[in-house]
């Protein structure tokens, strides 16, 4: 029974061990947590890198997927580095007895015998090249073992790998030195990747090329002792120069860098953005940049219509220029007229108005905000499809009024777009935002117009592929089918600009439905358009807000606008466009042939609120109102008379303040407080 009792403490003994291991495995577990950050990319729709981030210290580490590396470079990468990587336990016997054996022989270090996993813990806790830490590597290399799957293991090596300077793994490495990614490499390259991380600094390619392409050499012999190079490989690449060490791409930076400050728990983020349109519309902006203004900035969108998807944004024209490091797209501008369509869209949807309804073009007080028209001319009786083609003033003011400009304003909101009001302006909603007396964004407009291109309905726009579309009749119903319609063709036979042939009498050029815009002071210069398939909103001014005198955005942002439709054109395979039936907009009803807004006859002389000088007393005026039909003058209530020629002439008693009044044969009736001043 002895031999039994041996056994038995034996086997506690050796319990006994195996939870004293564990428990100081557990107590001391490797510092995986030093691997945890990495670099984060953001890539285009079809996976090409736009743009990458360092991590902390400046550092480029991007993470390793075997399956997107070559796979000859993971052979000739365990053939030089760990013959056994798969078969040994994180410390491999054999090549320990060999590096024993050969230094002996030596008399000095021959060959190492770390294993990747040695390295990979060497890597997360580096310490000087002594006896005791290399033992720690080997307690750390089994430790790694015992959690990590062999592939896991390989990839922290490809992504911790030192390769020179600031980077780390073979991402990192192949991005800076080959300008690519390291999914399908030569043989030359294949081997100056294995060369670096033995010796980064003493090899690195930018700094020392000689020692690069001499360590390449070496690494490409050895290869091909094994059957992983032709043997002429090493010759062959011996005046081949080491690769010069390239930037990163730097595509779409400012979209690229509010996305990764959004989603910093992720390292890869596929967005909407179209590589090939995204620079080419990068270059598109900086060679329209206005001739002469070095502080003028230009912001683009460009947005896939029915998918909300935004193939390509352009938030400034450069860094060398003020301004140029905001993202213009995100910040609050004066919209101008671009709002228009839909004030009219939303009297379309409430039965006020329709297309050929007759809207008065003339002066117009509305309690106490008096609108003009951009020249200051009056075309008197208009469509609302002329209205809004030649983008009037007062026509639009109107039709806000009688839809409701706090409405309106929340409609906006709903769709995504709230008009930001400016600072001390009070919480109001006022028809001052028909003319851009409220802030929108590019994207807010962009979203708007993508509304209207989709039917009415509005929906947020999608920036990453994992967002996915989203279900057709989703969203907020802005404006109706029928309206968006109808604006749609309004707007595509608006004037074109100069040296622009519409695209009715040609056969290949985008139909575009468009509207200009102007801030007051000739801040904002803007211009959104909607073709078949796309949205394009274009933003020209100055970043601090300071005017550009004299220029609209007709003449300051429509070119570019057409520019950057025949761009999406160009780059896009050549098909069939559908054929629209909206030659004739369907007539108005009787009821909407005139638009009844407010029919009352409007006072032009004296207008309200205006002081008149006489120069004395018993001084005559004549007034004169616009109204449809006869019309009664009174004046603080008593009948005022008519000269010889039928003109009404006021007589005021002396100086003060008078209410004059203006009455139509249908009891309609307009009012205007004036003061007399005369001398004294």
């Amino acid at each position: 029974m002895p031999g039994l009792g041996r056994i038995y403490w034996g086997i506690v003994g050796a319990v006994a061990g195996l939870v004293l291991l564990l428990a100081l495995d557990e107590t001391f577990p490797p510092p995986l947590e030093q691997a945890a950050a990495r670099s984060q990319l953001v890539r285009d729709r079809d996976g090409e890198l736009l743009r990458a981030f360092p991590v902390a210290d400046g550092r480029w580490r991007l993470a390793a997927d075997l399956d997107h590396i070559d796979p000859d470079f993971i052979a000739a990468l365990l053939a030089y580095e760990d013959a056994n990587f798969y078969r040994h336990p994180g410390v491999d016997p054999a090549a320990v007895v060999r590096a024993a054996w050969e230094g002996l022989r030596a008399g000095r270090v021959v060959s190492g015998a770390s294993t990747l996993s040695m390295q990979v813990a060497r890597l997360l806790e580096p310490r000087p090249r002594t006896f005791a830490a290399k033992l720690l590597q080997m307690i750390r290399a089994a430790q790694l073992e015992f959690r990590l799957t062999k592939r896991e293991i390989l990839e922290l090596y490809l992504t911790l790998a030192p390769y020179g300077g600031n980077l780390e793994g073979v991402r990192a490495a192949s991005w800076a030195y080959f300008g690519r990614e390291p999914d399908a490499l030569t043989i030359e390259q294949i081997a100056l990747l294995i060369a670096l991380p033995q010796s980064p600094e003493a090899r690195r390619p930018d700094r020392h090329p000689e020692a690069a392409v001499a360590a390449r050499g070496r690494v490409l012999d050895r290869l091909a002792r094994v059957g992983l190079a032709r043997t002429t490989a090493q010759a062959d690449a011996a005046l081949d120069p080491a690769p010069q060490r390239r930037a990163f791409p730097g595509d779409a930076w400012q979209v690229a860098e509010t996305l990764a400050q959004q989603n910093r728990d992720r390292t890869d983020m596929v967005t909407t953005l179209d590589a090939s349109l995204q620079r080419a519309l990068e270059q598109q902006v900086r060679d329209n940049l206005p001739i002469g203004d070095r502080s003028a900035q230009i912001a683009v969108m460009v947005v896939e219509t029915q998918s909300r998807a935004v193939r390509a944004a352009v938030g400034s024209s450069g860094r060398d220029r003020p301004g140029g490091w905001i993202d213009l797209t995100t910040r609050p501008r004066s919209p101008g007229s671009t709002l228009k369509p839909f004030i009219y869209a939303m009297a379309f949807d409430d039965g006020l108005a329709a297309p050929d309804t007759h809207i008065a073009d003339l002066p117009r007080r509305f309690s106490g905000y008096q609108p003009d028209n951009f020249d200051r001319r009056f075309r008197g009786d208009v469509t609302i499809a002329e209205a809004l083609q030649h983008s009037l003033n007062i026509p639009a003011v109107s039709t806000l009024d009688d839809v409701g400009a706090r409405r309106f304003s929340a409609a906006l909101g709903f769709a995504g777009a709230r008009p930001e009001r400016p600072h001390g302006a009070g919480r109001d909603d006022g028809l001052a935002v028909a003319l851009g007396g409220a802030g929108l964004s590019v994207r807010q407009l962009a979203g708007l117009y993508a509304a209207l291109g989709d039917g009415g309905q509005a929906r947020p726009l999608r920036w990453l592929e994992a967002e996915g579309e989203l279900e057709a009749g989703t969203g907020f119903a802005l404006v109706s089918a029928e309206s968006a319609r109808e604006i749609l063709t309004i707007l595509r036979r608006a004037p074109h600009p100069g040296g622009r042939m519409p695209a009715s009498l040609t056969t290949a050029a985008p139909e575009i439905a468009f509207k200009t815009g102007t801030s007051y002071g000739f801040r904002d210069a803007w211009s959104a358009g909607v073709s078949d398939r796309y949205t394009v909103v274009v933003w020209v001014g100055r970043a601090d807000g300071v005017p550009r005198e004299g220029i609209t955005g007709r003449e300051g942002a429509l070119p570019l606008l057409f520019r950057v439709f025949d761009l999406i054109d160009s780059l896009e395979p050549t098909q069939a466009r559908p054929v629209r039936d909206d030659s004739e907009l369907p007539p108005a009803p009787q009821t909407l042939a005139r638009f009844q807004l407010d029919p009352a006859p409007q006072i032009l002389f004296p207008p309200d609120g205006s002081e008149v000088w006489a120069e004395r007393p018993g001084r005559g005026f004549v007034l004169a109102a616009q109204g449809q039909s006869g019309v009664n003058w009174y004046a603080d209530g008593e009948p005022v008379g008519r000269n010889a020629l039928g003109d009404a002439v006021w007589y005021p008693d002396g100086p003060g303040f008078y209410l004059v009044e203006v009455v139509d044969n249908e009891g309609r009736r307009s009012r205007a407080r004036v003061r007399i001043r005369m001398d004294s």
